[in-house]
């Protein structure tokens, strides 16, 4: 508690500038009282760490509390301004960091055992700080903020200087931490997202440099990352365009485009709840999922770990184990929990492994090795584990669970876990002194927790857990006993006789309210229990009356506040009750008494159900003239009341002086200003000296009652945490226990300075209170010990049924029913008394005496009713016999008169209901008809209708239209004149063009120029639509090849849609006229339909005519208005449309009888039938009566009678005659109307046809122009793309180039700051050298021997002994290599251990110790400076380090830019391409189009080009063929010849040589040849004929060789004609060229032949 009373000590004079800033009065005894906090008690679950090997500490509401784990002693640091906000702890420093919570917030950083304050970090948070982390090694802390700047900072604390700063708007985390291994990389962890922050450094400049790491998916799948704003490759299509970035499709412009991702492509990934560095520098992570992440914080790469299958043996091991648990939690009714996937919550790293633990309760060991683990239970705590914190030894593992209970594991035992610390995680509800109030107290929770407490040291003795929510608690001053309201209406009793084992001794169920509030009086007596609804009551408070229910009152408003004031006296307990008043803005108060009377004689003060009587408690009623939320009495009729309206405390004086005009209402005599805010209440000490006032800000004044000075304040709570919920004194006076709304601290204070008559005025009247309960403690404890353990019992109804349902409506005990049987009256309640609340026994036990009073008139009264309801059962069978109309309803026979009125006025309210819920209806729908009716209907100016055959299905409906605004009117006006305008400017260049053209074409060509462009004008194809055949005028359009801008394209949209709605309108008229034909035709059919019913009434038919009418399809209007035949139900008249009705019928009656009594009518019809002439469509009626003799037989009539009878028989054939040819003139007449009809409809059934096939082709038509108007919107669409992509590459640009601009500069900038380290580099080492080289100079006086000796003595270094701690340690993380520390950090441990060198027994011997004393000098100076090059060396290195990191990404931002250039060239060319390569449309004649493959070609690389320069190529082609084949034609003529003279030649060189084989057989006959001959040949003489032959033969021979000769003179010649073969040559084939070679060697053959 010493470093809670130097904590305390700064807080007197802080807590006086407050009074002072606050209040702005000054009490004179404010200096003569102070408080100070004894003891704090409380757990919020927030932060836990080590401080040092044996001490945690955690904070706790304005509170950090310190626990030996060895002691459990406790101790306590305060802070001055509020509640604790963040918190960390470093054990190797031992040093600890919060900030607080109040505007501008500022960390403070303590150390520990001595809590002084080392320093404050004032950052740029404006309203809080939500994280703190110390480095492992080093004075380094990292802070995150929260909003709105959600800024991370890092600080180096020893320095007090914010190191650097970076801001992540709208992301708040949930850990942070350093690399133990090295300082300059942090783990910044949220719910969804794991980023780590490199701290650059560069000499005295810090830089944050954020890496994000892509996490993986839920399925724990880890996906590559794509780059949405530059796509890898750009796919072309060559209809749809470029392949674009989303950004771009989207429209956005900006940081949107540079971050959008689509909805699709967001994968949920997995949520991180726990993780923790390694050795290694990695990063383990525990997911949401189950997944267990290795994070590699150089690389960023993320790796999931997997589970090392087990073997056989091991795997049915834990399946059974498995099942067991499983088994277990089916039992325990918990959930069901999977030990191959926990849900972990905490991570702690060690040398041998992985600790983690989660939801379970269950500790586990990860054994990993790669990518794969081990997984073992170490222990199992039962309750969530959500913190694991090793000890800076890394001998004790620490389990902070969810519950509030703290356990310790030493890893290195394998042991169970130990509590360390068993809290209560739920909020403190109430606190209490136990009686006698100076060694023990009471608190208890909202969840129900009950623990007893020592006053000296705040020791928990032991707790109890009722397992319900309390609401209100008090101990009695009369007994060691303990009352505990519930929200359920019931009240605990617990006996605290024995601290260490409290137990519940009783339970009354007062009523189904929450019991608000409990209050004692001081002699012990009574126990006042506020509940809800206005409801007082009032117990017993002894253990020997069994706690007994005295009665209760009922007020008529709301209860604010109730207080007790006992007057010993008169043996009297005032009950003060503070009331809120509705009606008016003022506080009443009614004050009623209890005396000690109530409790012998309860009866008489009582009513039957329990109330007090009025008289009996003597009720009084004040009204205060200010709204209270908090009153207290004192004993001579003053009250002090905390103003809800003002910040006052007012006093008032219950006597009648003081009453306003209104005698009723009180004037406050005194107000008090209560330097507080917010709601607040009172509380006043035992001897009614002291005043305590707390409020929502948290502070405690306490004031003298009769001065109101301050005596003393104490922030002990704070605002932040909801301020003070209760407060109370000790009997005593010496401490005050307060615990906060929401902050979950408990804490004592005591007097730390007061005044002597102070102390014992308190101590006096705790004195003489105790003699007065002396006896009765005594008594009453005995009678407590006694009372046997209240057994919960787990089938009760009132424990088992949830919360809920004690929230229905109360005095459900009131409703009774009468059973048909036996007639007892039953309540709804159970039998069972425990299930029933006090108030519910009163009503039952009143019902049970009234219906033993009445027995007997109620059995009267059942035989009533049961003749009664005979009767009714009578009347009821006798209904079912009557029909249904007169059937009476069941409700009809419910005698009773209330709940029939009641069920007809819930029939009315029901009917009144439905006909609102009706009348609703109908209004929504009406307003939906005229939504619809107006837009679909009146907006039209032509009206959607339908035209249908008579004899055939077929229809054909219209077009509806809208009228077109003025604003589309005018739109397309002015599109009309610009392309007027264009045209005509068109036709100007033309005719210029001409002109300029006719020096080079021919006027045949220009005319052939001119047909081909009429010919395209005209042309179908090339307009991409029929729409000028249907009332469309297309010459207005722009051509498909000229649409190269945005105007154009807009201009041609609004052209075609002006097309469509003249071809829509074009056919709507046509449309109209068959309507109207159709019309036409049905009057005809109906003006024939009448001849037609006249026919075959004549010819007495029963033949149904067809009538034709329109349909509603024809006639929509139809739909809008409802005809009477449509209406099925019967129309309901009011009495005036029914007096009217019959008014009308009496009329039309009187009318018609009036028409009856026609003389003139009559006579005619009797003489005529009715009509004055006999007209020809009669004939048919007409009948001649016949004479009145022909009922006499014909033998007995006379000559005149038979002449009458055969002219009657002459009459009736003439008649009959007349009959039979009209009657077939009448059919003839049918059969023309009715084929007549049957022709005109069936040519208006073609009409229909043909105008539907009409339709057919205009949706046709109207489809080609929507398909014209869908490509130009999409090329529209596809430039606005290109055009946002090239804003957003521009943007992007910008800001790459800012910051190659800021890279620049900080190049430059480090490369100065480098330069100039350089020189301070290179002097330090010149004076380290220089102090080497100064050493034999300075000690040249020395012999040489001991000289030599120094300088070995000079070179020699001790080792750092930290080092050797650190690596003897189970610290994973004990080789800090990366952990950088400051030159002076770095120094101090070395000399330290140059102390132990510069001791006298290291001296030389011989050596003089001045001598010794000036070398250890010179030796420390030498280490220093050895020291201080290593230390800028490395500085230097960073800094080198830091510039060549700074190059790489101006590089990498070179290499950006240029890609960016690459991007809106390419993007520039496309543009150009869009506006160059357009999509026409063509149409093209149906037809079978044959290919040679069944592959359809490629055309992406063709190139669409105008007819007629293809018409001229191939004119051209033709031209030069023709040439071609005369070329061919004259060389085949000629090779021709030259075959002929090589045969010829052939012939010629065969004769020479059997010529010259004859003359040489002839040289060699030694006789001449006339001898040889006339000796050899038979025949001489034809022999000799043969050789004249031959002569004539060889003078041929020779005139062919002059021929010869001759052509030999033409090869001469044709040598000059090679320069036109070889022109001629390049035109010809191959084939060609070959034949021409060859013949040129023949002739070459021929002009030369070979010698004989």
């Amino acid at each position: 508690m010493e470093a809670a009373g130097g904590a305390r000590s700064a807080g007197p004079a802080s807590e006086e500038l407050r009074a002072e800033a606050l209040g702005g009065r000054n009490c004179p005894s404010a200096e003569e009282a102070a408080l100070e906090v004894s003891w704090v008690q409380g757990f919020t679950n927030t932060n836990f760490g080590f401080i040092d090997n044996q001490t945690v500490c955690y904070p706790c509401g304005n509170y950090i509390l310190f626990l030996d784990i060895e002691t459990k002693k406790t101790t306590v640091l305060q802070c001055q301004t509020g509640q604790v906000g963040a918190f960390a702890a470093n054990g190797n420093s031992q040093v600890l960091a919060f900030s607080d919570r109040k505007l501008n917030p500022v960390i403070y950083i303590y150390t520990f055992p001595e809590l002084s304050k080392l320093t404050e970090l004032k950052g740029n948070a404006q309203l809080d700080y939500t994280l703190l982390a110390f480095s492992f090694t080093g004075p380094y802390l990292a802070s995150y903020s929260s909003i709105p700047e959600f800024a991370l900072s890092v600080w180096n604390w020893q320095e007090n200087i914010l190191l650097c700063s970076e801001s992540q708007p709208g992301v708040t985390a949930t850990s942070l931490s350093f690399n133990p291994m090295n300082w300059q990389q942090l783990c910044f962890v949220n719910e969804s997202s794991v980023t780590i922050w490199h701290i650059e450094r560069n000499n005295d400049e810090h830089h944050l440099k954020r890496n994000p790491v892509k996490l993986p998916d839920g399925q724990g799948s880890v996906s590559p990352h794509t780059d949405l704003f530059f796509p890898v490759s750009h796919i072309e299509d060559p209809y749809h365009g470029p392949d674009l970035p989303v950004s771009a499709i989207a429209g956005l412009v900006g940081d949107e485009a540079e971050t959008f991702m689509p909805r699709n492509y967001i994968k949920p990934s997995v949520h991180p709840t726990a993780h923790c560095w390694t050795a290694t520098s990695e990063i383990y992570m525990s997911c949401k999922e189950g997944y267990v992440l290795a994070i590699d914080a150089v690389t960023h790469s993320v790796s999931v770990l997997q589970q090392k299958p087990l073997p056989e043996y091991m795997r049915k091991i834990s399946d059974v184990v498995s099942y067991v648990r499983r088994e277990v939690q089916k039992k325990k009714g918990g959930k069901l929990k999977d030990l191959q996937k926990p849900d972990l919550f905490a991570m702690a790293f060690c040398n041998e492994g992985l600790y983690a633990a989660g939801s379970e309760g269950i500790l586990f060991f990860y054994h990993i090795k790669g990518l794969q683990y081990e997984m073992k239970i170490c222990t199992d705590v039962l309750q969530p584990i959500s913190s694991l914190i090793f000890s800076p030894d890394y001998t004790v593992l620490l389990l902070v669970t969810d519950q509030g209970t703290v356990y310790t594991y030493k890893p290195a035992h394998s042991e169970e876990a130990v509590k360390l610390l068993d809290a209560s995680s739920s909020c403190f509800l109430a606190a209490d002194f136990l009686t006698p109030g100076n060694k023990y107290c009471v608190s208890v929770t909202i969840s129900g927790e009950v623990q007893v407490w020592l006053l000296e040291d705040g020791t928990c003795f032991s707790k109890l857990n009722l397992d319900t929510e309390a609401t209100a608690m008090a101990c009695c001053p009369s007994s060691n006993s303990v009352a505990v309201g519930t929200k359920r209406g019931q009240i605990y009793f617990l006996d605290v006789t024995e601290v260490e084992a409290p137990r519940v001794v009783h339970r009354i169920f007062l009523s189904k309210f929450p019991v608000l509030s409990l209050h004692y009086d001081q002699s012990g007596q009574f126990l006042i229990a506020r509940a809800t609804e206005g409801h007082i009551f009032i117990l017993d408070a002894r253990p020997s009356k069994l706690f007994q229910v005295l009665g209760y009152v009922v007020m008529a408003d709301e209860v604010l506040d109730l207080s007790v004031v006992s007057d010993f006296k008169n043996d009297l307990v005032e009950v003060v009750i503070l009331l809120n008043v509705a009606e008016v803005q003022r506080a009443r108060l009614e004050i009623f008494c209890l005396s000690s009377a109530l409790t012998t004689d309860n009866d008489k003060y009582v009513n039957e159900q329990g109330m007090l009587n009025a008289s009996a408690i003597k009720k009084e009623q004040y009204d205060l003239d200010y709204p209270l939320s908090s009153a207290v009495r004192l004993k001579d009729n003053i009250v002090y009341g905390y103003c809800t309206c003002a910040p006052f405390i007012c006093k008032y004086h219950l006597s009648e002086e003081n009453m306003l005009e209104d005698p009723s209402v009180f004037l406050s005599e005194k107000r008090t200003p209560s330097n507080q805010f917010g709601s607040g209440f009172l509380c006043l000490s035992p001897n009614s000296r002291w005043l305590a006032s707390a409020a929502k800000d948290g502070v405690l004044f306490i004031y003298h009652t009769f001065t109101m000075d301050i005596l003393a304040q104490k922030h002990c709570h704070s605002y932040q945490g909801g301020g003070i919920r209760s407060m109370v004194f000790s009997l005593d006076g010496k401490f005050i226990l307060v615990n906060g709304e929401n902050d979950g601290a408990l804490v004592c204070l005591k007097w730390k300075k007061i005044k002597k008559i102070e102390v014992k005025e308190a101590a006096f009247h705790w004195q003489s209170l105790l003699a007065i309960l002396n006896n009765s403690t005594l008594n009453e404890n005995v009678v407590l010990k006694s009372m046997a353990e209240w057994q919960f019992d787990p089938e009760s109804t009132s424990e088992s049924l949830p919360e809920e349902k004690f929230k229905e409506a109360p005095l459900k005990s009131s409703n009774v029913e009468v059973t048909e049987e036996d007639g007892n009256v039953t309540s709804l309640y159970s039998a069972s008394t425990n299930d029933m609340t006090w108030i519910g026994q009163k009503i039952k036990k009143v019902i049970r005496e009234e219906t033993r009073r009445f027995a007997n008139q109620k059995k009267e009264l059942q035989m009533g009713i049961k003749k009664l309801r005979k009767t009714i059962q009578k009347m009821m069978h006798e209904n079912e016999q009557v029909p249904d109309i007169e059937k009476l309803d069941q409700q009809e026979f419910n005698l009773d008169i209330e709940e029939q009125e009641r069920v007809q006025a819930e029939a009315e309210q029901e009917v009144a209901r439905v006909r609102k819920e009706i009348e609703m209806e109908n209004l929504a729908n009406c307003y939906l008809q005229d939504v619809i009716k107006h837009e679909c209907w009146d907006a039209m100016c032509v009206k959607g209708r339908a035209v249908k055959c008579f004899h055939m299905a077929c229809e054909v409906k219209n077009y509806p239209l809208k009228e077109r605004s003025e604003e589309e009117l005018a739109t397309l006006e002015k599109v009309l004149q610009l392309k007027k305008i264009e045209t005509a400017d068109l036709k100007v260049q033309k005719k210029n063009l001409e002109i300029e053209s006719e020096t080079v074409l021919s006027k045949e060509e220009g005319e052939k120029t001119e047909e081909v462009m009429a010919d395209d004008s005209a042309s179908y194809c090339l307009i991409g639509s029929l729409s000028s055949q249907y009332g469309g005028d297309t010459s207005t359009l722009y051509h498909q090849w000229d649409l190269h801008t945005r105007e154009q394209k807009v201009n041609q949209i609004v052209l075609l849609k002006d097309i469509i709605y003249k071809v829509k309108t074009a056919f709507n008229k046509e449309f109209d006229i068959v309507a109207r034909q159709k019309e036409q035709e049905i009057a005809r059919v109906k003006e024939r339909n009448l001849r037609i019913r006249d026919i075959l009434a004549q010819l007495d038919l029963q033949v149904e005519l067809w009538e034709p009418a329109l349909t509603d399809d024809e006639i929509p209007e139809r739909a809008l208005t409802v005809q009477d035949p449509e209406i099925k139900v019967e129309k309901y008249l009011s009495q005036q449309e029914r007096e009217k009705a019959e008014m009308l019928a009496k009329l039309e009656m009187e009318r018609r009888c009036a028409a009856m009594d026609n003389e003139r009518l009559r006579a005619l019809n009797d003489m005529m039938g009715g009509v004055l002439e006999v007209k020809k469509e009669d004939i048919l009626k007409m009948d001649i009566p016949p004479p009145p003799f022909i009922s006499k037989p014909e033998h007995v009539w006379n000559d005149e009678e038979k002449k009458i009878f055969r002219e009657h028989e002459k009459k009736v054939k003439e008649l009959n005659e007349e009959k039979e040819k009209y009657r077939r003139a009448l059919e003839n007449e049918l059969k023309k109307l009715e084929a007549s009809i049957q022709e005109t409809t069936q040519n208006f059934d073609e009409t229909v046809c043909k105008l539907s096939e009409r339709k057919v082709k205009l949706e046709m038509v109207i489809y080609q122009e929507e398909l014209k108007i869908v490509n130009l919107v999409y090329a529209l669409l596809l430039n606005e793309e290109l055009d946002t992509r090239e804003a957003g590459l521009h943007n992007f640009l910008m800001k790459k180039e800012k910051e190659k601009v800021k890279a620049a500069r900080t190049i430059q900038t480090t490369k100065n700051k480098i330069e100039a380290y350089i020189d301070t580099y290179e002097n330090a080492i010149a004076e380290e050298k220089n102090l080497e080289c100064g050493f034999t100079k300075q000690f040249a006086d020395v012999p040489a021997n001991l000289l030599d000796e120094l300088f070995q003595l000079y070179k020699h270094r001790p080792k750092t002994p930290m080092t050797e701690m650190l690596l003897d340690t189970a610290n994973p993380y004990g080789d800090c290599s990366g952990s950088a520390e400051g030159y002076k950090d770095a120094l101090t441990p070395l000399m330290k251990a140059m102390d132990e060198l510069d001791s006298p027994g290291h001296m030389p011997n011989g050596l003089d110790p001045s001598v010794w004393e000036h070398f250890c000098l010179a030796r420390r100076n030498k280490m220093e400076s050895e020291k201080l090059v290593k230390w800028k060396a490395r500085t230097l290195a960073e800094m080198q380090a830091f510039l060549q990191r700074r190059m790489d990404d101006n590089e990498k931002i070179k290499s950006e830019i240029e890609d960016i250039f690459q991007e809106l060239t390419w993007l520039q060319e496309e543009k150009m391409k869009l506006q160059l390569n357009l999509t026409v449309q063509f149409l093209l004649k149906q037809g079978q189009v044959e290919l040679e493959s069944t592959e359809i070609p490629d055309y992406a690389d063709a190139i669409l080009i105008n007819k007629s320069i293809i018409e001229e190529l191939n004119c051209s082609i033709t031209a030069q063929g023709e040439k071609k084949i005369a070329s061919m034609v004259e060389c085949k003529e000629f090779s021709k010849g030259i075959f002929q003279l090589e045969w010829e030649h052939k012939k010629m060189r065969m004769q020479i040589e059997d010529l010259e084989q004859k003359a040489r057989d002839i040289v060699t006959l030694p006789i001449s040849k006339d001898r040889q001959l006339f000796l050899t040949v038979l025949n001489y003489d034809s022999r000799i004929a043969h050789r004249i032959s031959v002569m004539e033969q060889t003078l041929g021979i020779m005139d062919k060789l002059q021929d010869m000769e001759r052509c030999t003179s033409t090869f001469s010649r044709s040598k000059s004609c090679v320069p036109l073969r070889q022109a001629y040559s390049s035109s010809l084939c191959a084939e060609d060229i070959h034949h021409i070679s060859t013949w040129l060697i023949l002739f070459h053959h021929v002009q030369f032949p070979p010698l004989v």
